[in-house]
């Protein structure tokens, strides 16, 4: 193939129809002959199946709503007993725990705790916290970490 071969219609104009027969869209400009779609103004609807019910009102809709609000991800009772003293979130991230330190926890009651230890998360379950304080430790309910803006 040869470059004076090549077929390029990158900057190939619009047609321009309705201006005459011997502009060569003239007549009809490409519509068709009558109906609802050969007449100017009206413009039917991608969904508009000729008066009957078209596809969009026939099939089912989603019923409910979904939460935009993020879960809290779940740290287990039984991983806090190779941890010692205070637990917070940064603690938690860094023995790779959970994904962030930015992120809301909640320990759950799984196997047994042995160790005492100040658990300072955002939520805990009732049997979790019992669990807990029997061992001798404390759970204290604190708010989430907020990351800190860098301002350059």
């Amino acid at each position: 193939m040869k470059y004076n071969e090549l077929n390029v219609t990158a900057n190939k104009n619009r047609k321009r129809v309705g201006r005459g027969i011997s502009a060569g869209g003239g007549m009809t400009a490409g519509r068709g002959t009558k109906g609802q779609k050969a007449r100017t103004g009206k413009k039917l609807r991608a969904t508009f199946s000729g008066g009957q019910k078209s596809l969009v009102q026939a099939i089912p809709k989603l019923k409910g709503f979904k939460s935009k609000r993020a879960k809290a991800e779940v740290v287990y009772l039984d991983h806090l007993n190779s941890m010692k003293g205070d637990i917070d979130n940064f603690y938690l991230f860094e023995n790779n725990y959970i994904s962030s330190p930015y992120v809301k926890v909640k320990v759950i009651m799984r196997g047994e705790l042995t160790s005492a230890v100040n658990l300072k998360t955002q939520a805990a379950s009732k049997s979790a916290i019992a669990a807990i304080e029997k061992a001798g430790g404390s759970f204290m309910n604190t708010p989430v970490p907020q990351q800190q803006k860098t301002t350059e």
